[in-house]
């Protein structure tokens, strides 16, 4: 039976070089003013540099499902794949256009030799405004396995941590009836992965107390309401930031878990010890932190040699007999 590997990395404002038609004024202008010199040496310069990490993952054979957020549009996303080709994969791409003004998608890239992309669903979360995302994509193996997996994208910190928590505590309500949903209609076993950048950690209670993403592994086993395990904890417990904030750890991108994937009854589990926060020297900044390098833009600080202001995380996901 085969193993895939599966990752998410928030590649950090992959921006087009056309403009989006429904933004409105007032951000074109202010877009227009953080763009300023974003063109198409930069992109291809910020894509090569997406393209040494996402083709160093898997033992430098790219991962079988990619995760991304912070997309803006289809384009980018086919110049990405289109630069992976030496990879050898026949990469498709699962994305929604969503109606968020800034250009912040979800999206997947996935090897189509291992999976078909099936339904698709995608849920705005609103901050007065439509901002940030859920996008759902099941998923099947050449043998018919399901595999449903949700992206998220939530609402950001800005504004203050606990200013802004009612959003995300929103996405979190979203999320668990989304899982709810999901299991009456695939079955209470189905194996269900959530991935993304929460813009909270492990232990915040949008994850733990509304999405219902705990560390106990009974608990989910056990539970009469559907509940996901936040495979995250140990990264959080050693200190390994998938993202630095004024040079504090913080482990914002996760992975969560149906009990059907936990137990192996919804044709997967994840391989023991496979979760890791992927930290590839080029990306390492030095000295006591080790923070990733940031690719920035022209306009705030932009490094070419830099790569997004998180790393990525990855498992490894094992077919087993339901």
């Amino acid at each position: 039976m085969a193993d895939h590997t599966i990752a998410f990395w928030n590649l950090e404002n992959l921006f087009d070089l056309e403009d989006s038609p429904h933004r409105p004024a007032w951000l074109r202008d202010r877009l227009a003013r953080e763009l300023v010199g974003w063109d198409e040496a930069v992109l291809s310069r910020k894509v090569a540099q997406l393209v040494r990490v996402v083709a160093g993952l898997n033992g430098a054979r790219g991962p079988d499902l990619l995760g991304v957020c912070e997309v803006e549009s289809r384009p980018v996303l086919e110049r990405l794949v289109s630069a992976l080709a030496p990879l050898g994969r026949d990469y498709g791409i699962a994305h929604h256009d969503t109606s968020d003004q800034r250009g912040i998608d979800v999206a997947f890239l996935y090897d189509r030799a291992r999976f078909t992309a099936q339904e698709q669903f995608s849920h705005v979360i609103l901050k007065r405004t439509g901002t940030r995302d859920l996008f759902q994509v099941n998923f099947t193996t050449p043998d018919g396995r399901l595999l449903v997996v949700v992206g998220n994208h939530w609402p950001s910190r800005s504004g203050g941590r606990w200013e802004s928590e009612p959003y995300r505590i929103t996405a979190a309500e979203t999320l668990s009836y989304w899982l709810t949903r999901i299991l009456e209609i695939k079955g209470s076993e189905a194996a269900v992965l959530v991935m993304g950048d929460f813009n909270d950690e492990p232990s915040d209670r949008a994850m733990v107390d509304y999405a219902l993403a705990g560390s106990s592994a009974a608990k989910v086993r056990n539970a009469r309401s559907p509940r996901l395990l936040n495979l995250m904890w140990p990264a959080l417990g050693a200190g390994t930031g998938s993202h630095y904030f004024d040079n504090f750890a913080n482990v914002l991108d996760q992975f969560c878990i149906s009990r059907g994937l936990l137990t192996g009854a919804g044709g997967f589990r994840v391989a023991d010890g496979s979760v890791r926060v992927e930290m590839p020297a080029p990306m390492v900044s030095g000295g006591d932190y080790p923070s990733p390098i940031r690719f920035g833009r022209p306009s705030a600080g932009l490094n070419p040699d830099g790569f997004s202001d998180h790393y990525p995380i990855s498992l490894v996901l094992q077919e087993t007999t339901p």
